[in-house]
């Protein structure tokens, strides 16, 4: 049975407009989809892609020499079950966090206040400040910093002007790991600057009217000053926090990249390092990093849920 030629027609007529519409479109988003091709193919290329083949890795035995052998869960049973340096890359790693970032935090929190205060120069002293933080996860620094805690390093120096023999705080297993929550510290430049401008946001005039009202510094500092400033403080936390997991540089190179002494040094990422190209235990450590990253989206979705409690919008 032949097809009426108005219906061929009308076939025509409707794949033309359909191929207008889009050549239209096409020529309405292609620059738009031309400046996005670098990050396109950095996303699925060096992003996307690499976390993909990792998490098929962390099911397998792969050992960079030959082919990947599949061994289901046995990564992640052994991690849970048989791996003590696993647990104590966790402990090392989460004494680093919760000593890190509240002292960081904390002090960028009092340097951007006494900047706020209308300081004379303040571009240059916010400058001074911010420096570190591009800075600290150098090899450079994390070199000096050892030679400043090494035993007849610069703080001992100090230490013994006023008659106190300080130890080998890099090479003593309770001291070791609190060298590098001082790095951190050291590089509160980066929420020094959020913190700023968080602080510049808050209206003058509601002090003003505290303090007609007699409340003192410490009480308008509480009750105004934190509780408007809880968005920057959640931002800082979360972002502060996940560096902290993620910190590699200053433990490897104090510790000569062994995690000593004693593992007192042996951050996650180490532990993971080690695995990965020390015993060439890709699918191994590809496992650990998957757990990293899970461990990191549970804290961070943790903070999110209990956020409504405690951050204040303007809402």
């Amino acid at each position: 049975m032949r097809t009426p030629a108005g219906a061929i027609n009308v076939e025509r007529y409707q794949g033309a407009v359909a191929e207008g519409r889009l050549r239209r479109l096409w020529n309405a988003n292609a620059p738009g989809y031309l400046f996005l091709l670098p990050w396109l193919i950095g996303f699925f290329g060096l992003t996307l892609g690499p976390a993909l083949i990792s998490l098929y890795l962390s099911f397998t035995d792969f050992d960079m020499l030959q082919a990947p052998r599949w061994v289901g869960m046995a990564n992640y049973v052994r991690i849970a079950t048989a791996d003590p340096k696993f647990s104590a890359a966790m402990y090392v790693t989460l004494t680093y966090v919760v000593f890190s970032v509240p002292f960081k935090l904390t002090f960028a929190l009092l340097v951007a206040m006494a900047l706020n205060r209308g300081l004379r120069g303040l571009s240059v002293y916010r400058a001074i400040f911010y420096l570190p933080s591009l800075l600290g996860g150098s090899v450079a620094i994390a070199v000096l910093w050892r030679q400043l805690f090494a035993s007849d390093g610069l703080v001992n120096a100090a230490l013994s002007y006023f008659g106190i023999e300080g130890p080998s705080w890099i090479s003593h297993p309770n001291y070791s790991i609190y060298t590098l929550v001082a790095l951190s510290v050291w590089q509160f430049g980066s929420p020094m600057i959020i913190f700023l401008a968080g602080l510049r946001q808050i209206p003058q005039d509601m002090y003003e009217a505290a303090s007609l009202d007699g409340a003192s510094k410490f009480r308008q500092f509480y009750k105004i000053t934190l509780p408007l400033l809880t968005p920057v403080i959640f931002f800082n936390a979360v972002v502060q926090t996940i560096d902290a997991f993620k910190a590699f540089t200053p433990a490897f190179i104090i510790s000569g990249g062994t995690g000593g002494p004693i593992n007192s040094t042996l951050f996650y990422t180490l532990y993971l390092y080690q695995e990965a190209f020390g015993n060439f235990r890709m699918g191994y450590a590809s496992a650990l990093a998957w757990i990293l990253v899970l461990i990191i989206a549970i804290f961070t979705a943790f903070s999110f849920l209990t956020s409504r409690y405690w951050v204040h919008y303007d809402d």
